[in-house]
């Protein structure tokens, strides 16, 4: 019997079919460091809390720019330089009101032509300014200015401080020295605010995606911070980028695989991806050559790709941008199994490969469950087709969940998900794939509990990692000779 009652006529609208599934978002790089938040207004500065950064205009404004001793506006510059699309969800940890060192009369003399002294620090606060005898306390704003982002004192022209006069300056300056791997790593208190790299997990409630590629570079060399980005790489089906240590030579970065290693490289999980060695980039504010971690070069490569080919195209095999060398050569020959490139690869560390006329381009298709693991899923970009396939099409069930199960909504379910996979086939993602309704999986009793279970089967392009001729001398075409 209907449920209200009716003395004429109604229609009952019942929806079945397929209904399209989109792909989540791939190029998604989550990114937990230190900026020079005294570069950032007030109002822009953040702690522990994720911001979605998608150019380098709107680094600059909520990270500052790029100073010694700070992880993430390198990390921002050395993704974007890859190439444009990447978005970056970004967790600052450093605190400006705690993580701070204090300075005592430090002397600095003023420059007679520009009437400025540059502490030995940038990021200063609470400055207070004295005389050579420290007799004399001078006035913020009427003898002097500050820039706290760059530590830079000037005198002004209604200054009492004397021109080229010494000075004795107290202060205390951001000091990245004093974040720890706890903090990197983060935790959840009692109210549910979450922080450091735990800040990365639930992003999907603020922004609509998760990052798929996680970095924490100049920390993940640290063993327990790499521990903790794969934990939370299984939470969001994410690739962890983890570097060695700088100074690692190859045979301590092979021998890190191993129990006897040194280094952080001992896991087997999928979703780890080992980085090594560094690479060199041309610092403008010291004139000099710098190292800064592969991994952040390494995920921008992968984010551009993604945006270019697609997330199923390996990051192997891709020239690196804004980088001006290496840490050490590592010998590479593409047709020469004894170098030292093929040797990481097949422990399976991502590289570097640098032959004549290649440029210098990251090397290496496989995770870290290799060689332990020798299915498919070690190599990178198969791993992350699953994960998407399997997030896309969990996110698309939710308009259907708690419908009544019949036989119309069964169908929807399974032509949702091969209308899916027959537009992944199509764009070159999976050689082939499909979902089934078994019955015997299905039986009453778990229809009666509300259970419905499906089948995917499916697979990704494996990347063409080798490639062999077999090469015969044939006499007999001799007589072709006339």
């Amino acid at each position: 019997m209907a449920a209200n009652f009716l003395h004429g006529v109604e229609t009952i609208v019942i929806e079945k079919g397929p209904r399209p599934i989109t792909g989540v978002k791939t190029a998604v790089i989550g990114l937990v460091g230190t900026a020079p938040m005294l570069d950032v207004a007030a109002a822009d500065r953040t702690l522990n809390s994720p911001v979605v950064i998608r150019n380098p205009v709107d680094a600059a404004k909520y990270f500052g720019t790029n100073r010694t001793g700070f992880t993430i506006p390198a990390a921002l510059d050395a993704i974007f330089d890859q190439g444009n699309g990447p978005i970056c969800i970004v967790v600052n940890v450093i605190d400006p009101a705690s993580d701070v060192t204090a300075v005592t009369a430090e002397a600095v003399t003023l420059d007679t032509a520009t009437n400025k002294a540059t502490l030995a620090h940038q990021q200063v606060s609470s400055v207070v300014v004295k005389s050579g005898d420290g007799l004399t306390t001078y006035s913020a704003s009427t003898d002097y200015t500050v820039d706290a982002a760059s530590g830079v004192v000037t005198r002004l022209t209604t200054s009492i401080i004397p021109a080229g006069g010494s000075l004795k300056v107290d202060y205390s300056y951001l000091d990245s020295s004093k974040v720890l791997a706890s903090d990197i790593i983060g935790a959840v208190d009692v109210d549910g605010n979450r922080s450091g790299l735990k800040a990365l997990v639930g992003t999907y409630n603020l922004f609509g995606y998760v990052a798929k590629m996680i970095i924490a570079p100049g920390f993940c060399t640290q063993e327990a911070v790499s521990t903790e980005m794969i934990a939370v790489a299984e939470q969001l089906r994410a690739m962890a980028l983890i570097d060695a240590p700088i100074g690692t030579t190859v045979s301590e970065a092979i021998a890190g695989r191993g129990p006897s290693g040194t280094i952080n490289f001992e896991t087997s999980s999928k979703r780890a991806v080992l980085c090594y060695p560094h690479v060199k980039r041309y610092d403008t504010a010291t004139d000099t050559e710098v190292l800064e971690p592969l991994s952040q070069r390494l995920a921008g490569v992968i984010a551009a790709k993604d945006v270019e080919k697609g997330y199923w195209w390996s990051p192997s095999n891709t020239e690196i941008k804004g980088i001006t060398g290496m840490e050490l050569a590592i010998t590479a020959l593409i047709n020469d199994s004894t170098t030292e490139a093929n040797a990481l690869n097949e422990a399976g560390i991502c590289t570097l490969f640098n032959s004549f006329g290649s440029g210098i381009r990251t090397w290496g298709n496989r995770s870290a469950a290799f060689p332990t693991n020798t299915s498919p899923e070690n190599f990178i970009n198969v791993q992350r087709t699953a994960d998407i396939l399997h997030e896309s099409i969990e996110y698309a069930m939710l308009q259907f969940i708690d419908r009544p199960i019949n036989q119309a909504l069964i169908d929807s379910i399974r032509e949702s998900v091969n209308g899916f996979i027959r537009t992944l086939i199509m764009r070159g993602a999976l050689i082939d794939g499909k979902c089934v309704y078994d019955v015997a999986k299905n039986p009453v009793t778990e229809i009666a509990a509300g259970h419905l279970t499906f089948d995917i089967e499916f697979m990704p392009p494996t990347p063409a990692e080798r490639i062999s001729f077999e090469s015969f001398i044939n006499v007999e075409l001799l007589k072709a000779l006339k």
